[in-house]
């Protein structure tokens, strides 16, 4: 999926694990420049340079950009020499020698926008693991790991938030990111008239968006009336779709 970046900025300001000074926000020129020593930035992670200029995932410092004049010697700067290693480039590390996150820049993520997908280096032993499709991915999926939830719910939600922090369409579908599903579940007691179901969304119009979160069927999107949740929702509810990203690349129709 795209990445939503209203979305990401609402996480982003609500996110305790995403750490911010002042927002600090890079001039384009100086993306620019940046853009012209190590190649074309992610959107998703440009976007954060020209809004924020700074911060930090948890104990991962996120690269910046800086004045050319200083741009290979400061070691927060992206296009510090050390940074760009074959088709990898480094943009948030851990402190004492933890884990780094790269960009895989010999890949693209799945919705074919530009983005690279980010991988994870073992600050131990150097191996590497996949970790999102897109910079907005990793942000929403260290975010989801500091509130509890894993990566998601289930592992349809875990790889829709590895592209982007949810989604909210024009016709007011809206799936929620890591940063409200718990907060919406609590609300309307989700776990104690249906413990099995999670309500990952809502239509803007009084019904919620639900999936299973367990068992072989987590790929069905139920939708049903926010004021008549039970355990029956798979019987009372409207079958939405069994491929949500799909339906969500589609518009959400039928809504």
């Amino acid at each position: 999926m795209r990445p939503d970046l209203t979305r990401l900025r609402d996480m982003i300001d609500g996110a305790p694990e995403l750490g911010r000074r002042r927002a600090v926000a890079a001039p384009e020129a100086m993306i620019r420049r940046a853009e012209a020593r190590v190649g074309p930035l992610p959107p998703s992670y440009r976007w954060w340079l020209a809004e924020f200029g700074h911060g930090r995932a948890g104990r991962a410092q996120i690269a910046t950009v800086v004045p050319v004049d200083f741009a290979d010697d400061v070691y927060e700067s992206i296009t510090a020499d050390w940074r760009l290693d074959g088709t990898r480039l480094c943009f948030a590390v851990e402190p004492d020698c933890g884990d780094s996150y790269c960009f895989a820049l010999d890949r693209y993520g799945e919705a074919g926008d530009g983005e690279h997908p980010v991988v994870c280096r073992d600050g131990a032993d150097g191996e590497e693991y996949p970790v999102a499709e897109s910079f907005a991915g990793f942000l929403t999926v260290r975010e989801a790991l500091s509130r509890g939830l894993r990566e998601g719910p289930n592992p349809t939600v875990a790889r829709l938030w590895r592209s982007t922090p949810g989604v909210l369409l024009d016709n007011g579908v809206h799936i929620y990111g890591p940063d409200c599903l718990t907060e919406r579940n609590e609300t309307f007691e989700v776990a104690r008239y249906a413990p099995h179901w999670v309500l990952v969304g809502d239509d803007s119009g009084g019904c919620g968006l639900f999936m299973r979160r367990h068992g072989r069927d987590r790929t069905r999107v139920h939708r049903l009336d926010l004021g008549a949740i039970d355990e029956r929702i798979e019987t009372n509810g409207d079958l939405m779709t069994d491929d949500l990203l799909g339906w969500l690349r589609a518009g959400g129709p039928s809504i």
